[in-house]
């Protein structure tokens, strides 16, 4: 919603541009004429092309990057070559000669129209302004542009593109009404538009060469929750609202009679190597059902989808079916394929997976969210996907139809129940009051000690008299960073007040590896038998590697607890809280 304001104001402006200059003749020549039957279609038609053309390139720009890695070089192309127009005039005039020649024409039909047939002669003369005007919109287009090209085309794509040409029109209208005075002042403040027009044109490029450097995915995976922010976001640099969660907890879902084809499987080339398994193909996989599971292993809403993957890739391994683990980093830890490794080792993962950490995969697919799988047919045909928690029998079910339809009918036999235990357990949904909360600065909210937070700087903290349901303080010595606070000294603590049966807290050891003791405490005691999977009965633990821990599983009735974590040797990372 954010980005159709900014493009409709994008359009707003549009008149301080040079590039109007073409269509403001137009526009004038019909400011004494009625509004509804003269100039209102007049607009219409130009609102109408601008939205149709600059539709149709962002539908083929996203289109190309989604259908192989040397269509996504020429959209990259595509784009450098739009950026080029916005910093060079002279780029853009050569550009613009085929469609102000089809204006041209236009025109000349227009002015041939009978006096009764002016909405029509407007329309058109409307559309061969919008001729004129499409190939250099200006800056918001670009963002608009380079948005499609990352994430592919969208209702939000076409909705920024008509807010743009609604803006640039609606401009245009109150201009028209003033009269050729306002054309005189336009012309004084064109410089304005110019400067920003090349502004942003420098931004497109140097969004071009992040794209293909891979530079944006490396920065994506050291950013929480970046790939879903959108790169629109980054350019325009004003949306500082708070980010939608992108670890999606459970969802419904129904399955339909017939499963319908969702499109084809994008290529895996983009994972950075394979674990339990050599790399594998599409042409590979062909002939296979392929179930395609997005996440990572300190979310616990993955964590508690395996039980449920593990038992779907043994159940039905001998009647075809492969699940593939698309492992797309979250924090920076996470990239360490060491730390991966040793993941699959401790959750017991024998299926292959991928190492996606510069978001190949993930954005071949479009994904967004974690978990997320999608089922493939024989054909290579995504037949069914599912964002968050939750759906598996439906999954399931999706799965044994695909498998029947490939000949296997042992596939049908009765299926047992799926049980997770530990932090893998199934959350109790009734009673979870408390959501995701991070603890670096980049998304943290909730945050309730007296001090502000110092960025990246070593800090005392103190907790407040009082914390309220799902605020959370520290005390005592710590450095915040953007993704994790560290703790500076001993004896430095973390409090939250929370409502869930179980809370989990994604912790890492010291930088250089050595472990780090805690004690944790429920409403000033010790947890006894509500003691976490990572926590013995009287709160004592370790951390010694980066990961989830389970601090807490409540065996009494849940009500409001306040948590505390107190860290008896410095250095602990802590992330994010999770609760279950």
């Amino acid at each position: 919603m954010s980005l159709i304001v900014i493009a409709f104001l994008g359009g707003v402006f549009t008149v301080l541009s040079p590039c109007i200059l073409p269509v403001v003749p137009f526009v004038f020549a019909r400011s004494d004429r009625p509004f509804l039957t003269d100039r209102l279609p007049l607009l219409a038609g130009l609102a109408g092309t601008f939205a149709l053309l600059t539709g149709i390139g962002v539908v083929g720009l996203a289109g190309a990057a989604q259908l192989s890695q040397y269509g996504r070089w020429i959209a990259l192309a595509t784009l450098a070559v739009f950026g080029a127009a916005l910093l060079f005039p002279a780029v853009a005039a050569r550009l613009t000669r085929p469609l102000s020649s089809l204006a041209d024409r236009i025109v000349a039909r227009s002015e041939t129209q009978g006096a009764t047939r002016r909405i029509a002669s407007s329309t058109l003369l409307g559309a061969a302004t919008g001729l004129l005007w499409a190939p250099c919109a200006g800056p918001i287009l670009g963002v608009i542009l380079t948005g499609a090209a990352l994430h592919g085309a969208s209702w939000h794509t076409a909705a920024a593109l008509l807010a743009y040409a609604t803006g640039a029109a609606s401009s245009l209208a109150v201009a028209s009404s003033l009269g050729r005075r306002a054309l005189d002042r336009l012309k004084r403040s064109l410089g304005v538009g110019e400067h920003l027009r090349r502004a942003m044109g420098v931004l497109v490029l140097m969004t071009v060469a992040a794209i293909a450097t891979g530079l944006d995915t490396r920065l994506l995976a050291l950013i929480p929750g970046a790939p879903t922010n959108g790169i629109e976001s980054r350019l325009v640099g004003v949306l500082k609202a708070k980010q939608p969660q992108q670890r999606v907890p459970i969802m419904r879902v129904s399955l339909p009679a017939a499963l319908p084809v969702q499109g084809r499987l994008p290529s895996l080339d983009g994972a950075t190597t394979w674990l339990n398994s050599a790399p594998l193909s599409t042409d590979e996989l062909r002939g296979k059902v392929v179930v395609v599971n997005f996440w990572t292993y300190s979310c616990i809403n993955c964590l508690r989808t395996l039980p449920y993957l593990r038992t779907w890739a043994q159940r039905y391994r001998d009647d075809g079916l492969v699940v593939i683990g698309v492992h797309t980093p979250e924090f920076g830890f996470e990239r360490d394929t060491g730390n991966v490794k040793r993941a699959l080792a401790n959750l017991h993962i024998g299926y292959p997976v991928a190492i996606d950490n510069d978001y190949g995969i993930w954005r071949a697919f479009g994904n967004q969210y974690w978990p997320a799988f999608y089922i493939v047919d024989a054909q290579g045909r995504v037949r069914f996907h599912h964002f968050g928690e939750g759906g598996y029998r439906e999954a399931e079910d999706a799965i044994r139809q695909l498998l029947a339809d490939n000949g296997k009918t042992n596939a049908a036999r009765d299926a047992q129940a799926v049980q997770g235990s530990g932090a893998q357990a199934a959350a109790d949904e009734v009673n979870i009051g408390s959501g995701e909360t991070y603890v670096g600065y980049r998304q943290a909210q909730g945050f309730a000690s007296p001090q502000r937070v110092m960025h990246d700087a070593v800090e005392s903290y103190t907790l407040p008299t009082q914390l309220a349901l799902n605020d959370w303080a520290l005390t005592g010595k710590w450095n915040v960073g953007g993704e994790a606070a560290v703790s500076a000294a001993s004896q430095a603590r973390i409090a939250y007040r929370f409502h869930a049966r179980d809370l989990h807290l994604v912790l890492a050891p010291s930088a250089d590896g050595k472990p780090v003791r805690f004690r944790v405490t429920i409403d000033g005691a010790a947890p006894g038998a509500s003691h976490g999977a990572d926590v013995a009965a009287d709160g004592s633990g370790v951390v010694t590697s980066a990961r989830l821990y389970q601090l807490v599983r409540q065996t009494d009735a849940v009500v409001d607890r306040t948590f505390e974590i107190e860290f008896l040797d410095p250095g602990a990372q802590a992330y994010s809280f999770t609760f279950g």
